[in-house]
Order: structure tokens, then sequence, then C-alpha cells
């Protein structure tokens, strides 16, 4: 529990309803119990403002953390939790340069295009890292093929990758960092592919794009690739935002490049390792086309649902019969 978050909440939820801090926690508890949420989720999905009956339709962190054990196994998971284990099955769907130190070791051809980057610039990630943490961006000139290793072995980092250069559009709207796509999937029945949303995260002055690092997210009609709803933030003391707050770029409207081609390879993914059901799919648009960062077999349900305003519960429900 973030505490001093809840506590911004809680006071923002009061002014704004008139409502005593202690019916709201009341409530709040209340809830967490009644509907499988968390305590900052009752705040993020805004139930102090719905009926019992609409509260029933959000997906909250228990009911996800069922839902996803169920379609995404302990015995299958791995392969998308562990970032190097993630790399070398999903290798193909990669447009930049990934090494791990076993490779780093074996491969100098590798390890020269890693450290030549167009970019300047080289990201390490642990394995079992989630939502941008035990991330660190360094400069590639620091660097040669042994120290790199050594740095590694000595940070206890897994991976190295070039800094991904994301399109010219994508890069209008916000250069502080890589802004992702996030395409949820589910194998219905027969193994097709059902594409569950579609959401264009948005950096705001940080270098990740993460919800839970301040950032924003918004939905992309799936068709036809275009960002068809505000920023919206898990922050609820913020605004939503037509434009991007920094480079004032529209946000609602903005057409995603090399839409049909991200949709064909993660429809094409999603069936490669069928044990894992339902997958949340981290996507970089680079001028050269579209590429996966990762997989996630706990996908976010604030990424999700918050950009849409509406609880998405009933589009799981089917898959669970």
């Amino acid at each position: 529990m973030d505490w001093k978050k809840f506590s911004l909440f809680l006071n923002h939820t009061s002014k704004l309803t008139s409502r005593s801090k202690f019916s709201l926690l009341t409530d709040a508890i209340a809830s967490v119990f009644n509907y499988n949420i968390s305590l900052l989720e009752y705040f993020q999905f805004r139930f102090f403002e719905l009926t019992k009956e609409h509260r029933k339709t959000w997906a909250g962190t228990g009911y996800m953390f069922e839902y996803q054990l169920k379609m995404n196994p302990k015995s299958s998971r791995d392969i998308l939790d562990d970032k190097t284990k993630f790399y070398r099955l999903y290798k193909e769907y990669f447009v930049h340069n990934v090494a791990d130190l076993v490779d780093l070791k074996s491969k100098p051809e590798l390890v020269q295009k890693i450290l030549d980057t167009p970019s300047g610039k080289l990201v390490f990630k642990v394995a079992d890292g989630n939502c941008g943490i035990d991330v660190q961006i360094e400069d590639a000139k620091k660097f040669d093929a042994k120290s790199i290793i050594t740095f590694m072995e000595n940070s206890q980092f897994d991976l190295v990758e070039e800094f991904i250069q994301q399109h010219s559009v994508l890069n209008a709207l916000s250069p502080s960092g890589v802004n992702t796509v996030r395409i949820f999937t589910q194998l219905d029945d027969n193994n097709e592919v059902v594409l569950l949303g579609c959401r264009q995260r948005i950096s705001v002055n940080s270098d990740v794009d993460n919800m839970a690092a301040g950032n924003m997210a918004a939905t992309i009609d799936e068709i036809t690739g275009i960002i068809s709803g505000t920023g919206v933030y898990s922050d609820i003391t913020k605004p939503d935002e037509k434009t991007h707050p920094i480079t004032g770029v529209e946000i609602v409207g903005l057409q995603i490049p090399f839409w049909n081609e991200t949709v064909a390879m993660v429809k094409k993914a999603a069936k490669a390792h069928p044990e894992n059901r339902s997958i949340g799919w981290d996507i970089v648009i680079t001028e050269k086309g579209p590429g996966f960062i990762e997989g996630n077999h706990d996908w976010c349900k604030l990424l999700w649902q918050l950009p849409t305003k509406q609880g998405l519960k009933s589009k799981l429900e089917p898959y669970l019969h």
C-alpha cells in the first residue's frame, strides 16, 4: 500500500464529494470485500460515484489475480515473467538488438552492434523487473566488449538493449521516453485470438511510460489504430488531457503508425505459446515497424479499464467457463 497516495486520494475525494473521510473509508473497506478490489482502486475506479450494479462491472486486483492465474498458470508463465526467456522465445518479433550475458560472452558481433547503437544509449534490465523498476539507462561510450560484461555481473543486470528510437510520430507526441502500445489478447476456446483492448501509453516528462510512474494512457481503436480517447492518469487528482501537457500535440485522433502490422504481429505471437492464454503485450513502434518489448501475464487492470472509463469485467467472464 502506498499510504501517501491513499491519503491524497481520500482528502481529494472528501473535498470533491463533501463526504466525510470516515464515510469514504468505511465504504472503501467494505468494497474491498464486496468487489475484490484494492483500497486505491476504490478511488481510481471512482466507486464513490457508482451504484452497486456499476461497481460489479469493474475487475480489481483480487479478481485479476484469480483470472490470470487460471489463464496463465504458474507452470507456464515464467516465459513471460523472465525477460531473458521472453527474449529468447520471441526474438523474431524484436526490432532492436538485445543480449543477455550468454550472448555477450559468445557473440562478439552482437556486442558490437549493441555498443554501436545509433541512439548512443543502452538500457540495462533485470529479468523479473516490472513497471519500469530495475531499469538503468547508460551512455554506450562508457563501455567496451569486456567492461559491459563486468558491469552487468557486478550490477546483477540480466539483459542489455540498445535504446530504442521510436517512430517520429510518437517522438513528437512525447520525446522524454519510449511510448509503447499495450495490446491485451485472449485465446478463445478454439485458440483464436481475441483483442480485449488496445492502449497507447504516453510518457509525461519521464523516461518510462508506465501509468504507475505518473504517466498517461489512452484508448486506441483496434480497427483503425487511431487514438479515440483522452489521455488519463491513474492519479485521480489530475485531469484528463486532450493534448500532451508538455509538447502540445493532440492526443485524440492521432494515428498510430504500422497499425495493421502491429495487430498481425500480436495475433501471431499470441498463438505461439497457447499455454498462456491472456497476455498484455508491450510494443514499440519504430520507423522500421513494430517490435516487442515484453509480454505480461499479470497485465494491468488500470491501464486496461481507466482509459475507457468503464468496468470491463464482462469481457473476461466468458473465458472462465
